[in-house]
């Protein structure tokens, strides 16, 4: 494949390269850019964050998991080229003035994290440096640092909006979701990638060999949204943090999971499309899509279909999806917002879920006219709770009638026991989720970020 793109500020094009190549070990071995650390090699610890720049702006990335074939037509800036001239960064001249860094090895990723951050004007500087991860001086300094640099102006040379080359006209890299049929129709065993948060690991951790694979950066129209009255349609394409801002205006309560799915940097390139294709049952998006009445628009060739989220799941590692198949979209029917939505993981950042739970139940005259609940992390695939959404409908919304229907759930599922969380106390999360939205709709403070005695 040919790739051509920005390294900072100059123009570079690679013929005939390896498009599966990590953009970590190319900036290090190729050329010489060593600031980019490996530590993870897995998109957690942000040691190797670069900023990407492309018509969507400019965004944190993990190069670790950044193929070279992602890179066509965008802009890499890497640690070497935030200072100008000798003249440091304000965000580099802010750590070195709140004694920031110590061992130095997580530093040149927060710097970049915190530099693409000041260019953006984020200011929620602990959810900007939730991927990235520091033992050495703990966050008080790294914070006041990002603080400190708040109020200076973004150097001219990152003020600029690059002028990015033309992508490569390349059938592995389409620029529309019909040139992505007919490659897939030619190739429908290909690997499928978006923004690489699971299939980099694939080639980081399992040493598999993706190829051929078709990247799906280029795709503008699969990275759409419209929102009309009756419905919100969303293309797979569609980023995690740009499915968050999105679900702020509709359902608060998705958008505030949303933050805590993963980290800035992996959310800035993870999609939609890729967090259901991959068929996880711990994957944080479809049980709140489910909850929410999700269709899933599938695409092969010019056939398309229709198949709602929650039967797409068939079974552990098996979705209903053909070969050269596609997610193209998922729609969502519009409605007042009843969706709340529970995470419950080791850490509070950047954690893989125990278990996660959607609730939506709308209750009317003091009794539960319907109720859609969904769980992952309780099965083989992300699933509905049927026999307590029997249970609930039709009952009075109080709290014994929510205790008796949490019962169900053993119905409802038989989960296992792993490193994250035994059988047992998955069947007492989901039951305490439900008498939690119980309290919470009723008006009571739940939040389990408080403490009260």
């Amino acid at each position: 494949m040919n790739i051509t793109f920005l390294l900072n500020g100059e123009s570079v094009t690679l013929r005939d390269v390896d498009p599966t190549q990590s953009t970590l070990n190319w900036l290090r071995d190729t050329r010489g850019l060593t600031g980019t650390k490996e530590g993870c090699n897995e998109g957690d610890c942000g040691a190797c964050t670069v900023m990407l720049r492309d018509a969507d702006g400019a965004r944190a990335v993990n190069a670790c998991i950044l193929f070279l074939g992602q890179l066509d037509g965008k802009s890499v800036t890497t640690v070497e080229a935030l200072a100008d001239a000798g003249t440091l960064h304000p965000v580099q001249q802010a750590l070195v003035e709140e004694h920031g860094s110590q061992c130095g090895f997580c530093t040149p990723g927060i710097a970049v994290s915190l530099a693409t951050a000041h260019l953006n004007g984020d200011r929620a500087h602990d959810d900007v440096l939730a991927g990235n991860l520091c033992r050495c001086t703990g966050y008080a300094p790294i914070i006041r640092a990002a603080e400190r640099a708040t109020e200076a102006p973004a150097p001219e040379a990152f003020a600029q909006i690059p002028s990015l080359p033309e992508p490569s006209d390349d059938p592995m890299h389409p620029q529309s979701s019909d040139a992505l049929a007919q490659a897939l129709m030619k190739h429908p065993h290909a690997t499928l990638v978006a923004g690489a948060t699971d299939v980099g690991l694939w080639s980081t951790k399992a040493l598999r060999d993706i190829r051929p694979a078709i990247f799906l950066n280029g795709v503008s129209d699969l990275k759409q949204v419209e929102v009309t009255d009756t419905h919100i349609h969303i293309g797979a394409g569609v980023s995690i943090e740009a499915l968050r801002h999105l679900m702020q205006d509709h359902h608060p309560q998705f958008a505030e999971m949303l933050r805590r799915f993963a980290s800035t940097q992996v959310r800035n390139v993870a999609t939609i499309g890729g967090n259901i294709a991959n068929g996880s049952p711990i994957g944080d998006g479809p049980p709140p899509l489910i909850a929410l009445e999700a269709v899933l628009h599938l695409r092969r060739g010019d056939v398309r279909r229709q198949v709602a989220l929650e039967d797409f799941f068939i079974d552990y590692g098996k979705q209903d999806r053909q070969p050269g198949e596609f997610v193209e979209a998922i729609s969502l029917p519009r409605r007042p917002d009843h969706l709340r939505v529970y995470k419950l993981s080791k850490r509070f950042d950047q954690d893989i879920s125990a278990v996660l739970g959607a609730f939506s139940i709308v209750i009317e005259g003091g009794k539960v006219a319907s109720a859609r609940i969904a769980f992952g992390g309780m099965a083989g695939t992300p699933k509905r709770a049927t026999h307590v959404e029997e249970a609930l409908t039709g009952q009075p919304w109080e709290l014994a009638a929510v205790e008796s229907a949490a019962q169900e759930f053993s119905k409802d599922y038989a989960p296992m026991t792993d490193m994250r969380a035994s059988a047992d106390y998955r069947l007492r999360t989901c039951q305490n989720m439900l008498i939690r939205c119980f309290h919470e709709d009723t008006g009571a403070k739940t939040s389990v970020l408080e403490v009260s005695v």
